[in-house]
């Protein structure tokens, strides 16, 4: 296979599956889940701020303080602030162990609740999902959103300030930072990202095959940011229909990108391992399929045995026309003995025919001769297929016709017409 027909491979495999999964919609419920647990994590910063402030500093405190009504501002009102936030700083800087101790639970739930999201869907993506349990996941969610805590606040600082307010910070570095600061930025995103595709698999694979994935991302990253920058600063700078929030929506934007980016590359990655799977990743998709097999024959016997023990001889629910029609509710060797079985045609007066020339509706064009005299009134007439029996089928109530059952001795009420041989002849009473 060509490297271009390979590379198209890959692309049509990703885009398949993000388009299956549903990637857009994943990528908003993580970040929705994501802000949500912002709040309460500023509030348990606040929290700690009023423990540490004899090494802090009060300006530091007020520094903060000030930043963060500046940012409550920016979706409460003049009265909002004053009445909601300026009391919840001013409770939380005295050092409120509640406060911090609820606000880190939420924020802990809600983040994991945002990595779990991609964990489900990286390992739905690479054909293994319920092979790790939902414990497993959600304490793997919990770890992996600390972990991404400690890398987010190291890594965002620096690609948000960029080289030059470091270089302002520490002088003497200018041209190291100049040289290394997107080097540096840009492995550690690497190897967030390549950690978080290698361990959300199930299976244990080599670590560096899931850096293609990662790579992808932050190409995605980085196109999808200039793309919301440019639509941000069209709408939502100066006079905005958001109003007071067009600060969370860009922030709830932004988050989104960066969520659709990091499902990007995890498809990407998944679309790898199908064209060169790993000996790990293979074998667990293997047993996974034998395992749905194996589910799937056991839910079919015993949906097998219920339609059996609710279909027993003798229900007069049974149906006695168009058998085929039941297929999927009666027992399957009864459909067989009811599509191998036919009625046979009373003889007697059902064996005079109107000639030949006067159509009874048997759709044929005619009706038969009626049998000779002195013949045996058991066979059909000439040029008639033989007679069948009317006994009740094996294992099966009297043949129904529609207008009820037939009586003991095999006779028929009422005018109903037998359909399977295509004769047509009707039944007196």
């Amino acid at each position: 296979m060509s490297k271009r027909r390979t590379a198209w491979l890959l692309v049509k495999d990703t885009v398949n599956s993000c388009m299956e999964y549903r990637i857009l919609g994943l990528a908003a419920e993580a970040a929705f889940f994501t802000l949500l647990s912002v709040p309460p994590l500023l509030l348990c910063l606040v929290g700690l701020l009023g423990y540490v402030d004899a090494w802090t500093g009060a300006d530091t405190i007020a520094g903060f303080e000030q930043h963060f009504l500046d940012a409550s501002r920016t979706v409460l009102s003049d009265q909002g602030v004053h009445d909601i936030a300026e009391p919840i700083f001013e409770d939380v800087t005295r050092g409120r162990p509640d406060v911090i101790s609820i606000g880190f639970v939420f924020a802990l739930w809600s983040g994991s609740r945002a990595v779990n999201v991609f964990i489900d869907t990286i390992t739905v993506m690479y054909g293994l999902d319920g092979v790790r349990g939902i414990v497993a996941t959600r304490l793997l969610s919990f770890g992996l959103f600390i972990v991404g805590l400690l890398v987010c606040s190291i890594a965002l600082p620096l690609m948000v300030a960029g080289p030059d307010t470091v270089v302002h910070l520490l002088p003497w570095s200018g041209l190291a930072v100049q040289i290394l600061y997107w080097p540096v930025v840009i492995i550690l995103c690497v190897v967030f990202l390549t950690t978080l595709y290698h361990v959300s698999v199930p299976v244990r694979s080599p670590w560096i095959e899931d850096v293609p994935g990662s790579f992808v991302a932050l190409a995605m990253w980085f196109v999808c940011s200039f793309a919301l920058r440019i639509y941000l600063t069209s709408t939502i700078e100066g006079p905005t229909i958001y109003g007071s929030l067009a600060a969370p929506v860009a922030v709830l934007l932004w988050i989104g990108v960066s969520a659709f980016a990091v499902l990007v590359g995890a498809a990407m990655n998944a679309a790898i391992d199908r064209v060169w799977p790993s000996v790990a990743t293979s074998a667990a998709r293997e047993a996974n399929e034998r395992a749905r097999e194996a589910e799937a024959v056991g839910a079919m016997a015993r949906y097998a045995a219920e339609r059996a023990g609710h279909g027993e001889p003798g229900d007069p629910d049974m149906p006695s026309e168009y058998p085929e029609r039941w297929a999927g509710f009666l027992p399957p060797e009864d459909v067989s003995s009811r599509l191998r079985a036919h009625v046979k045609r009373r003889p007697g007066k059902h064996a005079k025919r109107a000639d030949s020339g006067a159509g009874t509706g048997t759709g044929q064009g005619g009706a038969s001769p009626a049998a000779p005299p002195g013949a045996d009134p058991t066979q059909a007439p000439p040029g008639e297929p033989p007679y069948e029996s009317e006994r009740p089928y094996e294992g099966e109530p009297p043949y129904k016709g529609e207008h009820g059952y037939a009586s003991g001795g095999g006779q028929h009420r009422g005018t109903g017409r037998h359909e399977g041989d295509g004769g047509g002849w009707p039944h007196g009473g």
